[in-house]
């Protein structure tokens, strides 16, 4: 029986965040405002050294975005015009931008079936003259399997630039996901586990020249001396406004990912009786930023829920090699992408976020059980 008693329940609750820290931010804000510290600044720089120790890593380097990221990435690896870099079929375009934007060829790998995360069996059937890197990515909070993309990269004298966006605070191992490849890349973009007030990124990584670079290229390729460009920059800085929001919310994410894994594991509980196929968590400390199950039926699904009040999500229905933007840049290989149709195909993405009450999680329990007693035969 549906609980007509709980109002919609929304994919996601953003105003959660802001009713927990709107207080100690505000008087913030106004000193913020009265340095005029809005393009980086010192909040940005407290808010390095914050995540920086929270990764465990040496240098974090604030960007505009998680495609910003990406791209200085990219750059900083010494990848080129023509250079060859696998990244799975099953993921956000904003992957695979800083590619495009180098002239770096982007190869699809099909994905695990039980992940979604690359699939390194099927990688290797796609080493080719020129491949130079691998980007694999965290896909929905999940670890990839980080042992083994490390021995590939190994084997193949390949560099690791690791997709985090959506995996902050998950670990291998114990050790923090973005730590493990040449560079880790984050998005703190509002929806995110670790969201801002806007858009925002990292960079981390252990070697000092690479952050040398990685700090010219977000500040228009200019050195230490101002005014005075190195090399073809770009203005990807961080504004202090979303790194103040930022360092903020930092302190919550450990308690904020737990009530994720509680809600997580309750739907887990509750719905193994249905026919949906459940997310697993194979690989190491899921953050379950999206909880994505897949339906045979997900667009009938999707309906009956939107239509009984539980909004729904789809990431990613459209793989890379069908997007008409890359026609004539990354063609889709002859052997296919099974698994990763069918994660674009059947995946759907169920209310997930910190603070969502147990009643709301009920609603949307309740309409799954629903649907799948309406169509039973």
């Amino acid at each position: 029986m549906l609980m007509q008693s709980i109002g919609p329940v929304p994919f996601v609750d953003l105003s959660i965040q802001w009713d927990q820290i709107g207080a100690e931010v505000m008087p913030d804000l106004e000193k913020l405002f009265q340095a005029s510290a809005f393009c980086l600044g010192p909040w940005a720089v407290a808010f390095e050294k914050q995540v920086a120790e929270y990764l465990g890593v040496k240098h974090a380097i604030a960007v505009s975005s998680g495609s910003a990221a990406l791209h200085v990435a990219t750059i900083a690896a010494g990848i080129k015009r023509g250079d060859k870099v696998l990244v799975p079929a099953h993921t956000f375009i904003g992957t695979i931008w800083g590619l495009i934007y180098e002239g770096a060829i982007p190869v699809f790998c099909d994905v695990e079936e039980a992940t979604g995360n690359i699939d390194l069996t099927d990688a290797e059937r796609r080493i080719e003259d020129g491949v130079k890197a691998i980007i694999p990515v965290h896909l929905y909070g999940q670890p990839v399997d980080v042992a083994g993309v490390l021995a590939f990269a190994e084997r193949h004298e390949l560099t690791v630039i690791e997709d985090c966006a959506q995996a902050i605070g998950a670990r291998f191992q114990g050790r923090s996901l973005g730590t493990f490849g040449s560079m880790g890349c984050f998005s703190f973009y509002p929806g995110k586990n670790l969201g801002g007030a806007g858009e925002g990124g990292l960079v981390i990584t252990n070697d000092d020249e690479k952050a040398k670079v990685l700090r010219s290229l977000r500040e228009h390729g200019q050195g230490p001396q101002r005014y005075v460009h190195e090399r073809i920059g770009y203005n990807y800085r961080m504004d202090g406004i979303q790194a103040l929001v930022l360092g903020h919310k930092l302190k919550r994410l450990d308690t904020w990912t737990d009530q994720r894994r509680a809600i997580a594991a309750r739907y887990a509980e509750a719905l193994a009786d249905t026919p949906l196929r459940l997310p697993a968590v194979v690989h190491g400390d899921h953050v379950h930023h999206l909880y994505v199950v897949r339906a045979d039926d997900r667009d009938a699904l999707k309906a009956f829920l939107e239509e009984h009040g539980v909004s729904t999500g789809l990431h990613y229905p459209m793989p890379l090699y069908k997007q008409p933007c890359l026609e004539g840049i990354a063609s889709p290989s002859p052997e296919g992408y099974p698994v990763t149709e069918d994660w674009a195909g059947n995946g759907l993405s169920l209310p997930m976020f910190a603070g969502m009450t147990t009643p709301q999680q009920d609603r949307v329990i309740d309409a799954i059980h629903a649907y799948f007693e309406q169509v039973k035969p």
